[in-house]
C-alpha cells in the first residue's frame, strides 16, 4: 500500500488526487492551444487572404505565377462598392474581411479593364462560392472560378474543373443592357432569354446551385452592371 502513497502519505488513488491531476492537466492543454493559436493565427491568416487572392487571379485565367501577392497588386487596380465607386485603396482592403462579398475588383490584364465579381451560394451538402470576371462592358464573361466545402467526389465536385469553367468564357449576362445572368442547364437544354452552359451529369443540384448563386450574386451589383 505505500507504494500508492507520496512522501506525505498523500494517496495516487483517491478522488482529489485524480481531480487535481485532470485541473492540472487541462490547464496546461488550454495554455499550450492559447499559445499556438496566438503564435500560428496570423500565419494562417495571411495564408487564407493568400489563397483568396489567388482564387480571383485564377478568374482572371492568371495561374501561373512566382509571386501571388506582387501579381495580385499589378493586376488588380481598384477596390469598388456595389455601385461602382471607389471603396478604398487595394492595399487597405481584406480580401476575407466581413464586406469581401460586396465589392466589385477593377483590374487590369494586359491593358484591359476587367471586373471581377464575387459570388457566394450554398450546393448540396455546403457553402459554393466563386468570382466571375468580366470584360470592360460588363457582360462579357472573360473568366470564371468555383470552390466548394463539400460536393460530392465526381459529381458536384466537377464544379472546379476547367472542362465546367471553360464553358462561361465569352457568354454574356446581360441582353439590351438587361441583366440575365448565365443558366446552368442539363446537356441538351436551353434557357430563353439567357446564355447558358451544360450541367455536370450526376451533379444536377449542384448544377443548378451554382445558377442559383450566379444570379443572386450579379443581382447585388445590378446598378453598376446595367449602368
Amino acid at each position: 500500500m505505500a507504494a500508492n502513497n507520496n512522501s506525505k502519505g498523500f494517496s495516487t488513488n483517491s478522488n482529489t488526487y485524480t481531480i487535481v491531476y485532470a485541473i492540472v492537466m487541462v490547464v496546461i492543454v488550454a495554455f499550450l492551444l492559447a499559445f499556438a493559436h496566438s503564435a500560428l493565427g496570423p500565419k494562417q491568416d495571411e495564408n487564407v487572404r493568400l489563397d483568396t487572392k489567388k482564387q480571383i487571379l485564377s478568374a482572371l485565367n492568371i495561374n501561373e505565377f512566382t509571386d501571388a501577392q506582387a501579381t495580385f497588386t499589378k493586376n488588380v487596380v481598384k477596390i469598388l462598392d456595389n455601385n461602382g465607386t471607389e471603396k478604398c485603396a487595394v492595399a487597405d482592403f481584406d480580401v476575407t474581411g466581413s464586406d469581401k462579398n460586396d465589392v466589385i475588383y477593377q483590374c487590369s490584364v494586359n491593358g484591359a479593364t476587367k471586373y471581377v465579381i464575387p459570388m457566394n451560394g450554398n450546393g448540396l451538402w455546403g457553402a459554393i462560392w466563386g468570382y466571375i470576371a468580366l470584360d470592360e462592358n460588363k457582360s462579357t464573361v472573360y473568366g470564371i472560378y468555383f470552390n466548394h466545402a463539400s460536393e460530392t467526389a465526381g459529381l458536384g465536385a466537377e464544379i472546379v474543373k476547367p472542362a465546367f469553367c471553360n464553358q462561361f468564357k465569352n457568354k454574356n449576362i446581360k441582353r439590351d443592357d438587361k441583366l440575365t445572368s448565365i443558366a446552368v442547364v442539363k446537356k441538351g437544354q436551353s434557357a430563353e432569354g439567357k446564355d447558358y452552359v451544360d450541367g455536370i451529369s450526376g451533379g444536377t443540384i449542384t448544377s443548378s446551385a451554382v445558377s442559383v448563386m450566379i444570379e443572386t450574386s450579379l443581382k447585388k451589383f445590378e446598378g453598376f452592371l446595367t449602368k
